[in-house]
């Protein structure tokens, strides 16, 4: 059995800024009433039709690639999360393939929205360890702009989300640096807490006029439900992680959360009894991402040189499912 390590990072947004009070503009909210509620200040969109998350996890990919010195053609296999993939079918991970140029290696979608680049780290891990690959392309790549109802009633869910992608490599490792151990949860009886209803393909028709009058076609959230257990799970996993590798909280040198809603954040690191330089939040920028949150996070705080080598990373997520889970990493 191989070890894996993340030998580069990168991400991408679209230029296209949105602010709070942007949206003010569309709907009955302010700047303080998002800020408050959620951490958020601006988030990015696409800045025209036609832009997938294929493209922008192009952009963030061949920024990793080139900050782990390797090339679209050193890459065995390609891991991509995604809940906004850019058509029903085929994956946006083939679409990516071409992009870059890869070799006609395999690719992957993965639907596990805001727990999606969790899995896919997970997954990648594991067909590295095994040694059927060496360097592996995982992704969270997402355009929420063109999937929001940006009225007064659609308003707690729209302005959480932004667009974005973020990429890693993550290749075989040579020493004992690398990820620890991956941890995956899901408790699908509360599916409908945080989801979008319609199309739905166990419908004839999968959409009907009815299911857009009525907004089944955008995301829908039992809000203090899902604040409730992501907290619980969020911390769970985070210790979950730290027992298995025989670690306590005091060992962490950085969690790096999903960016959902930045006070959830900060009561899990109030549970953990962590301080606040140790949880690292960039929420208030970019909005929730969804599967591209936490590469989007680990790749700023590599450039704010927050992580060194030998330190203790742990990231984590909680997401729609529900799903959670965790990955330790000794850098």
């Amino acid at each position: 059995m191989y070890k894996s390590k993340i030998t580069g990072s990168g991400f991408y947004v679209p230029s296209k800024v949105v602010t709070n009070d942007d949206l003010g503009k569309l709907m009955d909210t302010s700047d303080e009433w998002i800020f408050k509620r959620t951490g958020i200040k601006e988030r990015h969109y696409i800045e025209h039709s036609g832009i997938g998350s294929s493209d922008l996890a192009y952009e963030a990919s061949k920024k990793a690639l080139e900050q782990a010195d390797l090339t679209a053609e050193d890459i065995d296999f390609i891991v991509f999360a995604t809940l906004s993939p850019d058509f029903s079918f085929p994956g946006s991970g083939v679409l990516l393939q071409k992009k870059l140029g890869c070799r006609n290696i395999g690719a992957v979608d993965i639907r596990t929205q805001c727990t999606g680049f969790i899995y896919a780290l997970s997954i990648a891990d594991n067909f590295v360890r095994t040694g059927q690959y060496k360097n592996v392309l995982v992704v969270g790549g997402e355009v929420h702009s063109t999937g929001m109802d940006f009225s007064t009633k659609g308003r707690d869910v729209a302005v959480l989300f932004g667009d974005g992608a973020g990429a890693v490599v993550l290749s075989r490792s040579e020493d004992d640096h690398g990820i620890l151990s991956t941890h995956l949860n899901s408790q699908g009886e509360y599916y409908d807490k945080l989801w979008v209803e319609s199309p739905a393909s166990r419908n004839i028709p999968r959409i009907v006029k009815k299911d857009i009058d009525e907004g089944r076609i955008y995301p829908l959230m039992d809000g203090k439900v899902v604040f409730k257990h992501a907290v619980k799970r969020m911390k769970e996993v985070v210790l979950e992680a730290l027992e298995t590798n025989g670690l306590s909280v005091d060992d962490v040198s950085l969690i790096v959360p999903h960016q959902a809603n930045l006070r959830i954040n900060q009561m899990v690191a109030r549970q953990l009894k962590i301080p606040d330089e140790k949880m690292f939040n960039n929420i208030e920028k970019y909005g929730n991402t969804t599967a591209a949150t936490i590469p989007i996070a680990l790749t700023e705080a590599l450039e704010q040189n927050l992580i060194h080598k030998g330190d203790l990373v742990v990231m984590v997520s909680f997401g729609s499912g529900f799903t959670w889970g965790s990955v330790a990493i000794r850098w």
